[in-house]
């Protein structure tokens, strides 16, 4: 190295250590000022003011006069100097690097005496130069105004503009402020609106006294017969409009409509565990260990005769897959067929095996010694479930590969589950439920929870999403099924009369109708005008009410079949085939996927299902069509198929019953129930039970004039009755033994004749 390069590093070295010298002395200066201002006391002297008194500042008396002078000057805006001074001098010292410094001083320079004057405006603070600053700043603006509460709303506005500008000064990152000043200024948005509303009234009654005070004799003395208007006139004429105007407005539109659910608030992931971060270590597993797996399994597959190499290890949270590229000529089949035997020459608790679509691999899905528990906080908290655009979405578990799989109920639209004891069925169940608690307000989606074991769902009674209380009575729950058969018919006759398909459109379009405070009509056609010949149209008016979305959950779905199966299987088919576009959808879950619960109607109308571990491979293909159920390892390990598409293995969120219950308690805290007596009613029950009994209806419409043929003619038979109504020889036979039970004919003797016991009508 030449003297002149030597020279040159060594000046360099210099300078770099006296511009770190000169920044921490910024930084020590900063830290001596704060410290100086926060021990700061009146009898201490400052610029303007001498004392004899002993100086009580910890920094002495330089500190005592520097404090002194910037809080009486500058108030407790004076403290943003020190702040400046660490800040800058910490990035600096620090190598960071800090644009636009005269820039940046002079905007603190300016925010700090604006703040100082609103400071001094509100009478927070008494000083002198305080008064100086706002008399030149903003005196002579505020003299155009008498109200005080314009100035302390302009005073508010310059507060939120200046904190930016602060910022900038500061060389803070604006990102997060901005953030939060933007939901500051939306909370003010309500009562900002009440504040105009209110001082547009107050000038209106302050003019009209004006107009009132100053109404003097007209200055031309007009005759009756003039063409010049008096004053008295035209003013009672404005007054009159006054009147008049507001029998032009909607009766049924309201100023200012608070909905109820204005202050409802998603409850917070806090409530649920969130320290889940430790457990991301259990899944990063060992290379060498993953690889000398991936040997070991290519020689068992050797010993049963199946040649191929392993590719692609994708280690997950609960299970491995490794990805067999099997030799020409090999079945699938027969290596599916070999899943308990290798993972009995694995060690392994179970194997699945599977073909991968579109790829020439077969996956061999393995545990991992050490399983990473999941939890639904973490599956919540993850942007795929914060930025799915779904109307109903929920979160089902992570995948093989350890990401998040979120779906929306929408589309499905509905979803049969199945899983015995232990599986992690109910634990599922409770985080579809919270899924949508964590997304959407009870005016948004409601639910009816059926649970005929009494005990998964109690802990969701009284919370405002509810439409019944939870439906533990197996009777009842066929009635609520029956009453959302009733609903869905509803909706899609309103829908109809909107010129809409479904239920988002319809909301849409009322929301849109309420907001011009409009009112939504449909032409019924009630007759012929005589005269004209021509119809009669009158407009008939659709409620202005948006629907929510309904969402039945079934705990238990053997029960109900057990207790009425067909009329549960007509409602759900019903609902299963017709309810997606009116917004009602079904989850449905079984401890017992034979096919005497899950029917072959309930499954065609099912095409997105989820099986949890189940007992054989008959279970597996009920559910599934197809086995690999029953390898699964329970606790949460599901099989989810999309709208029958192909399977996909996921491990679902766990969430506990204490955390349940703090997410129910948050939300029970926010609002009532409302609920809809005609669900579960026994008014409910009789006429829906009528709508599926339509023919034991005309059997008593019919039995009176049977009655009175058989006392007429003498002559009661069931083939003169059938022949006479022409009906049917099972509904014949039912209306004479009918009347035997009311006495008006006998029983039948050997022969089977009877006799007619009344001779009178």
């Amino acid at each position: 190295m030449t003297e002149k390069q030597t020279r040159f590093s060594l000046s360099r070295a210099i300078n770099w250590i006296l511009k770190r010298v000169f920044f921490l002395m910024i930084s020590i200066i900063g830290v001596f000022l704060a410290v100086a201002m926060f021990s700061y006391s009146n009898n201490d002297p400052f610029f303007g003011y001498k004392t004899s008194a002993d100086v009580v500042n910890i920094t002495g008396y330089y500190g005592a006069y520097t404090s002194g002078t910037l809080l009486n000057y500058f108030d407790v805006v004076a403290f943003l100097i020190p702040l400046t001074f660490i800040i800058w001098g910490t990035k600096l010292l620090l190598g960071y690097k800090i644009n636009y410094k005269i820039v940046k001083f002079l905007s603190l320079f300016f925010s700090i005496l604006v703040f100082s004057s609103i400071f001094v405006d509100l009478s927070l603070y008494q000083n002198i130069f305080g008064n100086n600053i706002y008399s030149l700043f903003l005196v002579k603006f505020y003299s155009n105004f008498d109200n005080d509460l314009i100035k302390i709303l302009i005073n508010i506005i310059i507060f939120i503009i200046l904190i930016p500008l602060v910022a900038f000064s500061l060389d803070l990152n604006n990102r997060y402020l901005f953030n939060i000043l933007f939901k500051v200024i939306l909370s003010f948005k309500y009562p900002l609106y009440i504040f105009s509303k209110i001082l547009s009234y107050s000038l209106k009654i302050k003019n009209y006294k004006k107009i009132k005070i100053n109404r003097k004799d007209p200055l031309i003395n007009a005759s009756e017969n003039s063409n010049y208007i008096k004053p008295e006139d035209s003013f009672e004429k404005r007054k009159l409009r006054r009147k008049i105007a507001p029998s032009l407005k909607n009766p049924d539109q309201i100023d200012l409509n608070f909905d109820k659910e204005k202050n409802y608030e998603i409850p917070s992931i806090s409530l649920l565990k969130t320290n889940f971060e430790k457990n991301n270590k259990n899944l990063e597993q060992d290379k060498k260990t993953l690889e000398k797996k991936a040997s070991q399994l290519e020689e068992v597959l050797g010993e049963f005769g199946v040649q191929g190499t392993i590719g692609d290890v994708s280690p997950g949270p609960i299970v491995t897959m490794y990805e067999l590229e099997p030799s020409a000529g090999t079945k699938a089949s027969r290596i599916i067929g070999l899943a308990d035997d290798i993972a009995r020459s694995m060690s392994a608790l179970s194997a699945r095996i599977s073909s991968q679509p579109g790829r020439n691999i077969i996956g061999i899905e393995l545990p991992n010694p050490k399983r990473m528990p999941v939890y639904l906080s973490e599956l919540l908290s993850h942007e795929n479930y914060k930025n799915n655009l779904g109307n109903l979405t929920l979160t089902l578990g992570k995948n093989i590969a350890g990401e998040p799989v979120v779906t929306d109920l929408e589309k499905m639209p509905h979803l049969l589950i199945a899983g015995t004891t232990g599986s992690g069925k109910s634990v599922g169940l409770n985080s579809m439920i919270l899924s949508l608690l964590y997304k959407l307000k009870p005016s948004e989606c409601r639910f009816i929870l059926i649970d005929p074991k009494m005990l998964e769902f109690s802990v969701y009674e009284d919370i405002p999403h509810l439409m019944a209380p939870v439906v533990t009575d197996p009777h009842k729950a066929v009635v609520s099924l029956k009453w959302a058969v009733k609903e869905m018919e509803n909706r899609y006759r309103l829908m109809n009369y909107a010129g809409v398909k479904n239920i988002k459109s319809y909301n849409e379009k009322i929301n849109e109708y309420l907001q011009k405070g409009k009112k939504l009509y449909r032409e019924v056609t009630t007759g012929l005008d005589p005269d004209t010949r021509l119809p009669v149209v009158e407009k008939q008016e659709i409620p202005n009410e948006t629907f929510p979305y309904i969402v039945i959950v079934i705990d238990e779905m053997a029960d109900l079949m057990m207790v009425a199966g067909k009329d549960v299987e007509q409602a759900i088919q019903r609902l299963a085939q017709m309810a997606r576009a009116a917004g009602i959808h079904l989850i449905m879950a079984t401890q017992r996927p034979s096919v005497d619960v899950i029917t072959g109607t309930i499954k065609a109308n099912f095409p997105s299902r989820v099986s949890y571990h189940v007992a054989s491979k008959f279970d597996s293909r009920t559910i599934l069509n197809e086995t690999g159920a029953e390898q699964l390892l329970g606790s949460g390990d599901m099989l989810f198929m999309e709208n029958g598409g192909r399977l996909t293995r996921l491990h679902g969120g766990f969430v506990s019953e204490k955390e349940i219950s703090n997410v129910v308690r948050f939300i029970k805290s926010q609002s009532k129930p409302d609920y809809t007596k005609d669900i579960t009613s026994e008014v409910n029950l009789k006429s829906d039970s009528n709508s599926f009994m339509e023919e034991n209806e005309m059997v008593d419409e019919l039995y009176e004039k049977a009655v009175e043929l058989i006392i007429t003619k003498q002559r009661a038979s069931t083939s003169f009755i059938q022949r006479y109504f022409q009906i049917g020889y099972n509904r014949a036979a039912r209306l004479i033994e009918k009347m035997e039970k009311d006495g008006i004919v006998s029983e039948g003797n050997h022969v089977g004749k009877r006799e007619v016991l009344k001779k009178n009508v």
